[in-house]
C-alpha cells in the first residue's frame, strides 16, 4: 500500500511539474554551428537553469522552423514566442531596420557599437508598437566580397551573378551593375553549386557555415558593415510569465549580448584564416578599390536611405555621429 501511495506521489509531482513548466520555440535561419546559433542554445539553457526548469525554450536552427522571411511575423503572431532575425532584411517595411545594412556608416566594431546604441530605442519602439520586445542583438562579422574571378574595379561585376539578402545587398548590386538574386543562408551552398549566384558580400562566418571556397575563389576584405541579428519576443507571451522567469530571460538575454559581441569579433580572423587554408585567396582591397565602393555604393545608398526614413534616420545617424 505504501509502495503504491509512493508512486501516486510521484506521478501527481511529475504532472504538477509538467503544468507548471511553459515551452517556448525559437526559430533562427542559421546552421546549428553558426555562432550566433550556438549563443541561441547557452542562452536557452541558461533560462532552463535560472527558472528551475519551469520555462524551457526549444531552438530550432537552420531554419528548420520557419524561413528566414517568415521569423518575424511567427513572433508577432505567436505562432514562436521568440526569433532571431536580421534587422537589415526588414528595411523595406521599415527604414529603421536597415541602418547596419549601410556600407561604410559604421565598418567596426567600435562603430557598429556607436551605431547600436544610437539606433536602440528607435527599434525597442517600432517593435513594441507591434507587439514584440528586442531582447538583444548581436553583430555578425564585417562583411567583405566573395567572387569566383579577380577584380581590380567595380565594374569587373558588372552583370556577374549576385546574392542578395536584404534591400541593401540588393541595392548594391544595382549600384555596380549586377544582377541581384534574392538566396537566403540555408539555400547558399545550392546557389553556388548551380551557379545560381557567382558573387556577394557577406561575412567570413558564413563564407564558412557554407563552404564558399568550395565554388569561389577570392575574398576582399572590405570590412564594409556590421549588419546584426536581433532576438525579438512577442510581448504578451512574456508578460504571461511569472517574475522569475521573466528575470531569467532578460539576464540571460543580456549575457548572451555580451557574450555575441565578443564572440564576433573573436572569430572574425579566425573565420577569414580558415577560409585561406581551405583554399581562398584573402585580398586586402586597394585603396583606389575602397574608394570606388564608397563612391558608387556607401555615399549613394547612405544619402537614399535618409530620404527614406526621414527624421527619424537622421537622428540617428546625428546621435551616431555625436562625440
Amino acid at each position: 500500500m505504501l509502495k503504491k501511495t509512493a508512486i501516486a506521489l510521484a506521478l501527481c509531482a511529475a504532472s504538477a511539474l509538467s503544468l507548471a513548466q511553459t515551452k517556448w520555440d525559437l526559430p533562427s535561419a542559421y546552421p546549428a554551428t553558426n555562432f550566433h546559433s550556438e549563443n541561441l542554445a547557452q542562452f536557452a539553457k541558461e533560462v532552463a537553469d535560472a527558472s528551475g526548469g519551469k520555462l524551457q525554450i526549444t531552438v530550432h536552427p537552420g531554419a528548420s522552423l520557419f524561413k528566414a522571411p517568415e521569423i518575424k511575423r511567427a513572433v508577432q503572431g505567436n505562432q514562436a514566442q521568440l526569433g532571431e532575425i536580421l534587422l537589415a532584411a526588414y528595411q523595406n517595411e521599415w527604414q529603421g531596420f536597415g541602418a547596419d545594412g549601410l556600407p561604410f556608416l559604421a565598418d567596426s566594431y567600435a562603430e557598429a557599437r556607436k551605431l547600436y546604441n544610437a539606433q536602440k530605442s528607435t527599434l525597442q519602439k517600432k517593435l513594441a508598437d507591434q507587439g514584440m520586445v528586442l531582447l538583444y542583438a548581436v553583430p555578425w562579422p564585417p562583411q567583405g566580397l566573395f567572387t569566383k574571378k579577380p577584380i581590380a574595379a567595380l565594374s569587373d561585376l558588372k552583370g556577374s551573378k549576385w546574392r542578395a539578402y536584404s534591400p541593401s545587398t540588393s541595392r548594391i548590386a544595382e549600384l555596380i551593375g549586377a544582377q541581384p538574386v534574392t538566396v537566403q543562408a540555408a539555400d547558399l551552398s545550392q546557389a553556388m553549386a548551380t551557379g545560381v549566384v557567382e558573387s556577394f558580400m557577406t561575412s567570413g562566418a558564413t563564407g564558412m557555415d557554407n563552404k564558399v571556397y568550395e565554388h569561389l575563389k577570392y575574398y576582399y576584405n572590405f570590412q564594409a558593415w556590421l549588419p546584426k541579428n536581433a532576438v525579438i519576443m512577442n510581448k504578451k507571451a512574456f508578460d504571461a510569465l511569472d517574475k522569475a522567469s521573466q528575470d531569467a530571460v532578460t539576464k540571460a538575454g543580456a549575457a548572451a549580448e555580451v557574450r555575441g559581441w565578443k564572440t564576433s569579433q573573436d572569430k572574425d580572423q579566425e573565420y577569414i584564416a580558415a577560409l585561406k587554408k581551405n583554399g581562398m585567396e584573402i585580398v586586402e582591397p586597394s585603396a583606389a578599390l575602397k574608394a570606388d565602393m564608397r563612391k558608387v555604393v556607401g555615399d549613394p545608398m547612405l544619402k537614399e536611405w535618409l530620404q527614406k526614413a526621414g527624421t527619424d534616420g537622421q537622428a540617428v545617424v546625428d546621435a551616431y555621429n555625436k562625440p
